[in-house]
Parts: C-alpha cells; structure tokens; sequence
C-alpha cells in the first residue's frame, strides 16, 4: 500500500449511526453511502465533491500532512431546492505491518451542521454525528 493521500484521488465512502448497542443489525446502521473525490492543492487545501443517488455537494477544506495525516473539510450544497452543509474530520489509517490486502483508508466522524429534509418527511436535525469510512478505488 502507498501513500493514498495524492493531489486527486476517488474513495468508496460509508457513514454509519454511532449505536453502541453490538445487538443492532449492521444493516440497520447504515446512514449513507457516496463517491469521495478529493483534490488537494499545492497550498494543502481540499476542493471536490462528494455524492450519491440524487445528491452531490462540493467540498472546501485542508490537510495536514502527518502520522497520520488529518483531512477536516466541509460538503456544502443544494439537495432539490434545500441547502445541505455536513462538516467531515478524518485520518488516513497507517499501512499495518505485515497487512494483507490492506486498502488505503480513511476513518473519521461527519457531523450534520444546519437540518434538512429527511426520509417520510421527517427532518434530518443539526448536529446528527455519525462514523465513516471510506476505501481508496483502485485506478484501472
């Protein structure tokens, strides 16, 4: 595994509901699921996007280099006619001695800044913290 942090590069992301219930299906934790692309600048900052099935918002943010480098950004955005803002602090995981099929990865929270609208109606309130990951896709 090499260093994933490059000045573009596209992940795999899943966010999960924070329960600390281990009788909980993992599906039932299941929050989001996306396409990350980051690009970093010379000057250390982020730009990109991140989106799923009907939605997409653009990021702004930075990185510091590091052991393990630390990627804090914002996804700012309309969702139909409703502004979407979710704010993300992540790592890139260290190459484990000895991994095997070790995929280069990131780990962090998302935290919900402003609501919106949900599912059935229901508002998604500020403030919702969830974990996420998400999987470096290989470059064919």
């Amino acid at each position: 595994m090499t260093n994933a942090i490059s000045k573009t590069s596209i992940w795999t992301y899943r966010s999960l509901k924070n329960n600390p219930a281990i009788t909980t299906d993992f599906d039932l934790l299941e929050e989001g699921r996306a396409l990350l692309q980051i690009n970093i600048a010379d000057d250390n900052s982020i730009s990109g996007n991140i989106g799923g099935n009907g939605w997409n918002l653009e990021l702004k943010g930075s990185i510091q280099y590091g052991n393990p480098a630390t990627l804090w950004f914002q996804g700012f955005g309309k969702v139909g006619d409703d502004p979407w803002l979710y704010s993300y602090l992540c790592y890139q995981v260290p190459v484990i001695p000895n991994g095997i099929d070790q995929f280069p990865a990131l780990v962090g929270s998302v935290t919900r800044v402003i609501p919106h609208p949900g599912d059935h109606g229901i508002t998604s309130p500020a403030g919702a913290v969830y974990s996420f990951y998400a999987i470096l896709q290989t470059q064919a």
